[in-house]
């Protein structure tokens, strides 16, 4: 195991790289563990490996610090087990799972294993949560189909993304999770897909926010209208997701001023002329916002 570390170290540093965590392990004396991780924007890779140990978001750390993001894990080798929402399922090597940052789960290995993750904001994904609940702690199969071209992706991922450029991780990481997107709608099945009346409005909307992003005066009143709902219902699509439509329009905003940013293609265009392009009418606040959301200022992520 390279860049071994001690369970302490082990512990601090899963829980600054992901979200706050509680780690413990039987043989804490002992034990050795591994942490490579990459950032782009904020999607989170991560390549796991470490002897037995477990680990669990409680609603305490929830409270303190809530993360509205989900978590992909590919379990490369070992066995693990995980708990949330009521169901318990163990997982052994090629199996992948889903979990929710914004409510309890907990993770359990019995011996040495090795573990990539994908972890991205909720938003990211045009199916509703309530749906992704049903899987969550449940087992995808790594063995076929959409689960047998996503489990290498993300393992070669894990291993590879901290030698790519921004853009290039960027781009790869969105990958990644368009490909965990296509396999929980494979997971749910044509029935439930087809259905979900609930999920068909979310998308739809979605998609016309993305489509009206640069129009800075986009509103939940305009988003509404165009789709023949009242605004108290639109709000209420979106309380659903724990979120709101002024986060997901920011969010977005954000996320394709960030494509841009890292773009080699687009290094000739001014941050202020980006922000402007992608709906933001004051470059301070834009400068302002992109920082809170991902940490850097915008001239921080520059493509040269």
């Amino acid at each position: 195991m390279s860049d071994a570390l001690s369970f302490t170290d082990y512990s601090h540093a899963v829980s600054h790289a992901v979200v706050s965590l509680d780690v413990h392990s039987e043989r804490s004396e002992a034990f050795r563990g591994a942490l490579d991780a990459a950032v782009a924007g904020d999607i989170h890779v991560f390549g796991i490996d470490a002897d037995e140990h477990s680990v669990h978001r409680t609603p305490g750390l929830i409270a303190r610090a809530p993360q509205r993001y989900f978590k992909f894990s590919l379990i490369e080798r070992g066995t693990g087990f995980i708990v949330q929402d009521g169901r318990e399922i163990s997982l052994r090597a090629g199996d992948m799972a889903i979990y929710d940052t914004d409510r309890p789960y907990s993770l359990l290995f019995d011996d040495t294993m090795r573990m990539s993750v994908v972890m991205f904001p909720k938003v990211m994904l045009d199916i509703p949560a309530d749906t992704i609940s049903r899987l969550t702690a449940t087992r995808l199969d790594g063995a076929g189909g959409v689960g047998a071209m996503i489990g290498p992706y993300v393992a070669s991922l894990a291993r590879g993304a901290g030698e790519l450029d921004g853009h290039l991780a960027r781009r790869m990481f969105r990958t990644a999770v368009d490909m965990v997107g296509t396999l929980l709608e494979a997971n749910l099945g044509p029935e439930a897909a087809a259905a979900d009346a609930h999920g068909t409005l979310l998308r739809r909307i979605l998609d016309y926010i993305d489509e009206h992003l640069s129009d800075s005066e986009l509103s939940p009143s305009q988003i509404a209208a165009a789709h023949f709902v009242s605004v108290r219902h639109l709000h209420a699509v979106f309380n659903e997701q724990g979120t709101t439509v002024s986060t997901v329009i920011r969010t977005r905003r954000l996320e394709r001023c960030y494509d841009a940013l890292v773009d080699p293609q687009q290094a000739h265009r001014s941050i202020t002329a980006i922000a402007l392009t992608n709906g933001f009418v004051d470059s301070a606040h834009f400068s302002r916002t992109f920082r809170a959301h991902f940490g850097v200022p915008p001239s921080g992520v520059r493509a040269t």
